[in-house]
């Protein structure tokens, strides 16, 4: 797998796909892909800068009338034919994603992918299934009903953790709508959204529908949000980010959907199958290499199981495998960068003051120097309020705190600006229902943590945002509802214009 595969080949015309081909960006600057795993140079293109978000913004307004236009049915039959594609390169995506991410590729090849493919399908059956209120009478006058119609170009912007699936989570209801769109995924991983759009038009979805721009924040991501033809903005990153894409959309009036940052609740109640949680921790948390807004960040333990919950999520830790992305025996990666290992680093050396590291805490050494890799880590007896409990890390850190009463084990879950994903663990029925209805998330799972399906919404509360990727409930961010009233009288002069002229 991938000895076929050659990046400089596969993109030597350029990391811009505009109008259905590769071309190289305008910017005057080179970035270079790097593999995490050993620091080593993967490939180098040229950035894009506003002339390429223009380019592409061109080509997508161009394309819309075709591809809106187009009936349910062909657009359904398009992404069928995108979703075989996308099969039929599995190896290939895996494989360039791992390169690019450092993920191992297990997880490529049994999370990504497969994933991706699934989403791709549901929603090319989805593009046939666009709803509105059933017609009626609702005075008794006028026949009423609803359509759900395109809204036109769409600006998303990608972040680098999953870069296969986040292109696919922004891509796919937008055009499943009838919208054609530019995505900017993160300069640092463009390799899996470039070939994603590649798939696409060699499934036949019609030239500039799906665009891609590789530049940097602050010059393409910025001209993209603020660009006048773009109608609507989704956004995934960092919540100080979103708002500085907020102000920029907003000044604009533009649709916006953003889906941010998060510092997952981990509730353990004292009834729960300790094996499981203890597993459902460290598996949730270290997914990734914890580089994932819904991992498991914080879990609080009611007192009777905490410290078995801690010894024994400290003892799995340390059979966690790091190694080679490519070597089918590495259970965990590299994070995205040495800057990102850096960042994480430094708040569990902060912590240190104020808090224990039970396990973890250090970059590897040896063979694996090289790499941008961190330890699983656990730590106990922070306090609360402390910035290890409170902020997102997005590393391989979980951080365990006690509760006695479920009423504060609950407010504990919720005592963060953040609401994106959280989950609860009890064999009570009536307690995992209260978690549910109480923890404010825009996900909660009950004894489980992780698992995402293409048929049902995400997205977050608070400080993680609003709308939804996934589900027919992202189709809310991507069309425009459109009621349509006819009058069923034939009367010239209706009862209700003496309100304006004249006597009944």
């Amino acid at each position: 797998m991938g000895n076929s595969f050659q990046v400089q080949d596969r993109f030597a015309d350029g990391a811009q796909y505009i109008g259905g081909r590769l071309r190289s960006g305008t910017s005057g600057r080179r970035h270079a892909v790097v593999n995490p795993a050993t620091g080593d140079t993967v490939h180098t293109y040229e950035l894009a800068g506003t002339a390429d978000v223009d380019a592409a913004v061109a080509a997508a307004r161009e394309a819309f009338p075709g591809w809106s236009g187009a009936t349910p049915a062909v657009r359904s039959e398009a992404m069928h034919r995108f979703a075989a594609v996308l099969a039929e390169q599995a190896d290939d995506f895996a494989y360039a994603e791992s390169l690019q991410c450092g993920k191992p590729l297990k997880l490529s090849t049994e999370f990504d992918v497969p994933g991706t493919v699934d989403n791709t399908s549901f929603f090319a059956g989805a593009a046939r299934h666009l709803e509105g209120k059933s017609a009626g009478e609702y005075d008794g006058d006028h026949t009423s009903y609803v359509r759900r119609e395109a809204i036109g170009v769409i600006g998303s912007i990608a972040p680098w953790n999953y870069p296969l699936q986040m292109a696919a989570w922004k891509v796919l209801p937008a055009i499943a709508a009838g919208n054609t769109i530019v995505l900017k995924p993160a300069e640092i991983t463009p390799l899996t959204s470039l070939m994603f759009a590649q798939a696409a038009t060699e499934a036949g979805i019609p030239d500039g529908v799906i665009n891609v721009v590789t530049g940097a924040g602050k010059d393409a991501g910025e001209h993209l949000v603020g660009h006048p033809d773009v109608v609507m903005t989704s956004f995934t990153g960092s919540t100080a980010v979103g708002k500085r894409v907020a102000e920029i959309a907003t000044s604009t009036v533009k649709r916006l959907h953003l889906e941010l940052g998060g510092k997952a609740p981990f509730v353990v109640f004292d009834d729960a199958d300790l094996e499981a949680a203890v597993n459902g921790a460290v598996a949730g948390s270290l997914i990734n290499t914890g580089q994932d807004c819904t991992a498991a960040t914080r879990a609080y333990v009611q007192r009777p199981l905490h410290d078995a919950f801690v010894q024994g999520v400290a003892a799995l830790m340390e059979t966690v495998r790091l190694g080679d992305p490519f070597d089918p025996r590495t259970d965990l990666g590299p994070l995205i960068s040495h800057a990102q290992r850096d960042r994480v680093a430094g708040f569990v050396d902060r912590a240190r003051a104020y808090a224990t590291v039970v396990t973890g805490g250090e970059a590897p050494g040896g063979e694996l120097a090289d790499g941008a890799y961190y330890r699983p880590t656990l730590i106990t007896g922070a306090a609360q309020d402390s910035e290890i409990v409170q902020s997102e890390i997005f590393g391989p850190v979980l951080v365990v705190l006690p509760f006695d009463t479920d009423d504060e084990g609950i407010a504990l879950a919720n005592d963060t600006p953040y609401g994106l994903a959280a989950s609860a663990w009890s064999r009570d029925l009536y307690r995992a229902g209260r978690a549910t209805r109480e923890i404010k998330a825009g996900c909660v799972w009950i004894n489980d943590h992780i698992p995402i399906i293409s048929e049902m919404p995400h997205g977050g509360y608070k400080a993680s945002g609003f709308g939804k990727d996934m589900s027919s409930y992202s189709f809310e961010e991507y069309t425009q509802v459109k009621h349509v009233m006819y009058d069923n009288t034939a009367v010239a002069r209706k009862d209700w214009h003496r309100t304006v002229f004249g006597d009944r």
